[in-house]
This record gives structure tokens, C-alpha cells and sequence, in this order.
């Protein structure tokens, strides 16, 4: 008979799931990971359609460095022990830009001195202040990894001796900041094209936050997989059976049990229970709060919290096969920044329409005569169900499809269309279908002012409501993206390995 009592239970097998339930293991624990889909990833996965595999959701992945450089995501695979599974291909620029409206293009490299170059060229000027940029996001980087091993408990002596500067930037926008340090408006605009990764614009978003994601991206550069980002869910999933851990697919959790504001338990889809003190959700708070534990039992404190946080961004992702390479094509680079100008604020108020035209653009040979086109498009707010209803869905998706090449075409002057063999669209319908977020977001809670990253690190463990339940990926304190994901579950997985120690003193 199937011992039902567990060490740790961690719900949802996404990136922050499995690293979470993986590490554990490692650790000696008894882990239970619970998976409600037929397959582990969550958006980390891939699909098929024709003669061609697409990725679900990676554009890049940042962190993870090279062999000689190595980044955060690289050794914590390492430690995981599936780094010499992985296959990774380096991509030789960080982005390139397209405006519509002005017609502009800013091919961007990789590497520090090579950024700077380039940068000079296209705005002559810069070089100054982009080199305090730079200096302030090693300081900033090194505050964090600070900040991470103080478990939130940081000595002011400590930031304000070794981090003087970084405790400066930490209350202000990138917007802010980049003002203050003279940086060229034009150099600002070009800077802060990835805005849209991190799903707020440059007044709201926190320098912290940039500057941390961005210093990697431009010195380590960003890689893709060479197979897709599934077949590194697999990779951690099969570790963590390996290991000991059990994996349980297609189940689901109904409930959460609690006693006394205390974790005990889950009651599963198929009417299992299974016993613990400590759950790792790698699950939306609105969804664990709202849905999985009874209203009675969830704290006051945790409704304020889910209702004084807002969605961040939902996606249309349309996913082209082309019958055509890359170099058949004429098209160059990997990923493509299109927006109708680069001020991050007025394409942040443009993509609460649902039809911007605003695009992130991820291209790769997938063969010697084919390749995959994804053109992924942002919407704020409630501009989606204000526009999209029953009747007109299939409608509006096909429609949705013909703007996005439409503004690819234009951007790059490129034709794509007799080129496409295969093409599949996904709404937000189709993520809250596949994923569970509410209202089908794809990047967690909105980054805002208030509400970064530096202030979600510091005051996680205020945000505990229930004991022996926390949270991990794209709603945790790192906030969305694949590398912050991948190193949001180790964190959490080693401070809920630190709860349960203090448990035995």
C-alpha cells in the first residue's frame, strides 16, 4: 500500500516546480510532485503540427552563460546533474529593433565592448554614461546575490558599506535612472528595448530588476536550446525519478488541506489525500487562495494580498512553420523587437489594445529547407475580454494572425506568407486552457513601482499566510521568465529545507 505521507508535496510540474521537487530530492527529502496536464513543463513544453516541433514559450534564455563564463541558470543545472544533457546554441546578437512608424533598426551585439561599439555608433555620446550603466549593474548584481544569502534578513551596515550605490538605484525606475546618470534619450530607448520580456514599460518597471536581467543578457548573451525547452522538462523530471521522487501526472489538486492555518495535506482530483506540513505551489496565489483552499480557512491578510496585486500580461503567440531557412529568407538574426516606436510608455498603453501590432519575434532553422517563426504580442488589461467574445473568437484569431505578420512583414520588408506551411495560433484562452492562470496571463503578476522585485525578495516571508505553504515560478518573488523560474524554485526549495530544519531545533 502507497505511503501517503510526504516530506514535501510541490504542485504544478513547471520550471519552478521541478527544480523545486528536484532539489529537494537531492537533499534527501520525500517529494510528491503533482502534475494536472498529461505531460510536466507547463508552458515550458512543445507541440507538434506537420513536419515541425514548436516551442510553446522560450524566445531566449538568459543566465545561462558559457562554459568558460558560466551563468546562474548553467550552474544550477550543473548541481541538478543534468548539465551534460543539455544542449544550448549561443546566439551572436541580444536583439534587433524595429520602429514602424520611424522606420529605425538597432541590431544589437553581445558582449559588453562590442555593446558599447555599437551603441556609440548609433548614438554618439552614449559611451559615458553606458558605462556607469554597466558599473551600476555589477554593483546591483552583486546586492542580490547579498540579498539572497541574507534570506531577507540583510544588515544595513553591510548594503551600505559594500553597496553604497546600489542602495541608491534600489527605491527607482529604470526611467528615473537612467536620467539621473545623463543617458541619452535615443541610447534609453535602444537600452531599454527588452522591456517587454519583463512586461512593464521603463517608468514603472524598478532599475533593480532591469539591470539584474539585462547585465547577463548583454555580457553572458542569450542562448536557445538546441531541442526545445520540453525536452529540459523531461530531462528534470526523469532526474527527480531517478532520485526517488514521486511524479504523478494527470492528477491534479482539488484542495489543500489546513488546520489551524497550517499546511496538512491536499485532496487530489481523483480523491486521494496525501499527508505534509510543507507545500511548494508553483501555482497562481489567486488560484490557491481562491480555489483550492475553502473560503473559511483562507486568512484575511492573504485575500488583501491577491486582491492588491495586479495580472500582468497575456499573450497571442502565433507559431509559423516555414518552408523556407532562415538564410532563403534573408533574414539574419534570431529575435526581433518590433513596436511602433521605442518609448517603452506609450507601446506599454498601445498594448492594451488587442490588436498593437507589437511583437517579439523568435526565428530558427529547424532544418536544411525549414524553419519555425513565433511572433508572440502582448495585451495589458481587460482589452481582451472587452473585444473577444463567443461569436467572434475563431474570427479575431485569424484576424490576430494577419496583423502580426502583417507588422513582421513590415518591419523586416521580408515576405513571409507563401512560405508558411504550418501555422497555429494561441489566445489567452488557450494558455488559461493549458496553464491555469487566471484570465490566461503568461508573465505572473505586474511589475510596478510598488510592487518589484526588490520589495517582493524582501518581504516574501511576510507574505506567508499559511504555515508550510509557499510559492515558486512566474507568481513567486523573482517574478516570470524562464531563468528567473529555474532559480525561483531552487530558492524556495532550500528555505523550505530551512523551515524544516528549524522544525527539528
Amino acid at each position: 500500500m502507497e505511503n501517503k505521507e510526504y516530506d514535501v508535496i510541490v504542485i504544478g510540474a513547471g520550471n519552478a516546480g521541478l527544480v523545486s521537487a528536484l532539489t529537494l530530492q537531492k537533499k534527501g527529502k520525500k517529494v510528491l510532485l503533482l502534475e494536472k496536464g498529461r505531460v510536466v513543463g507547463g508552458l515550458a513544453s512543445s507541440f507538434i503540427r506537420g513536419r515541425f516541433e514548436f516551442d510553446t514559450s522560450l524566445h531566449q534564455l538568459c543566465e545561462f552563460g558559457t562554459e568558460e563564463h558560466h551563468g546562474a541558470v548553467y550552474d544550477l543545472f550543473s548541481r541538478l546533474g543534468i548539465l551534460d544533457k543539455v544542449s544550448v546554441e549561443e546566439l551572436p546578437e541580444t536583439f534587433v529593433a524595429y520602429t514602424l512608424d520611424q522606420k529605425e533598426k538597432y541590431v544589437m551585439p553581445v558582449g559588453k565592448d562590442a555593446f558599447l561599439l555599437k551603441m556609440e555608433e548609433y548614438v554618439p555620446g552614449s559611451t559615458k554614461s553606458m558605462e556607469e550603466f554597466f558599473s551600476l549593474c555589477e554593483e546591483t548584481k552583486a546586492a542580490l546575490s547579498y540579498l539572497n544569502e541574507s534570506k531577507g534578513h540583510p544588515e544595513t551596515e553591510v548594503l551600505m558599506e559594500k553597496y553604497p550605490r546600489f542602495m541608491v538605484v534600489a527605491p527607482y525606475s529604470v526611467e528615473k535612472v537612467l536620467k539621473k546618470i545623463n543617458m541619452p534619450f535615443k541610447a534609453q530607448e535602444i537600452l531599454c528595448s527588452y522591456w517587454s520580456y519583463l512586461g512593464s514599460p521603463a517608468s514603472k518597471l524598478s532599475f533593480v530588476h532591469y539591470a539584474s536581467m539585462v547585465y547577463s543578457y548583454i555580457t553572458d548573451g542569450p542562448v536557445i536550446f538546441k531541442k526545445t525547452s520540453h525536452d529540459i522538462s523531461l530531462l528534470l523530471s526523469e532526474e527527480f525519478v531517478k532520485n526517488g521522487g514521486t511524479l504523478k501526472c494527470l492528477t491534479g489538486v482539488k484542495e489543500i488541506l489546513t488546520q489551524n492555518s497550517e499546511v496538512v495535506g491536499v485532496v487530489t482530483n481523483n480523491n486521494e489525500k496525501f499527508f505534509t506540513k510543507h507545500i511548494l505551489a508553483n501555482v497562481s496565489p489567486n488560484v490557491v487562495y481562491g480555489q483550492l483552499i475553502q473560503n473559511d480557512f483562507v486568512p484575511s491578510k492573504a485575500k488583501s494580498f491577491v486582491n492588491a496585486r495586479n495580472l500582468g500580461a497575456r499573450g497571442v503567440s502565433v507559431y509559423l512553420g516555414l518552408n523556407k531557412t532562415m538564410e532563403d529568407l534573408g533574414l539574419d538574426n534570431a529575435t526581433y523587437f518590433v513596436y511602433h516606436s521605442l518609448d517603452s510608455n506609450k507601446e506599454f498603453k498601445r498594448m492594451h489594445d488587442v490588436f498593437s501590432g507589437n511583437l517579439a519575434a523568435t526565428l530558427r532553422n529547424t532544418s536544411l529547407d525549414t524553419s519555425t517563426l513565433v511572433l508572440t504580442s502582448l495585451i495589458f488589461g481587460d482589452a481582451f475580454d472587452k473585444f473577444v467574445h463567443k461569436e467572434n473568437y475563431f474570427e479575431v484569431k485569424e484576424k490576430l494572425a494577419e496583423s502580426l505578420v502583417s507588422s513582421f512583414e513590415q518591419a523586416t520588408g521580408v515576405d513571409i506568407r507563401d512560405a508558411i506551411e504550418e501555422i497555429e495560433i494561441a489566445t489567452p484562452v488557450t494558455f488559461a486552457r493549458y496553464t491555469g492562470h487566471p484570465d490566461g496571463v503568461i508573465y505572473g503578476y505586474l511589475a510596478t513601482s510598488y510592487d518589484n522585485l526588490l520589495p517582493r525578495i524582501m518581504n516574501e516571508e511576510n507574505e506567508i499566510f499559511v504555515k508550510g505553504l509557499r510559492f515558486c515560478g512566474g507568481f513567486g518573488s523573482r517574478l516570470s521568465g524562464y531563468s528567473s523560474t529555474y532559480i525561483n524554485g531552487e530558492m524556495e526549495a532550500l528555505k523550505t529545507l530551512g523551515e524544516m530544519k528549524n522544525e527539528r531545533v
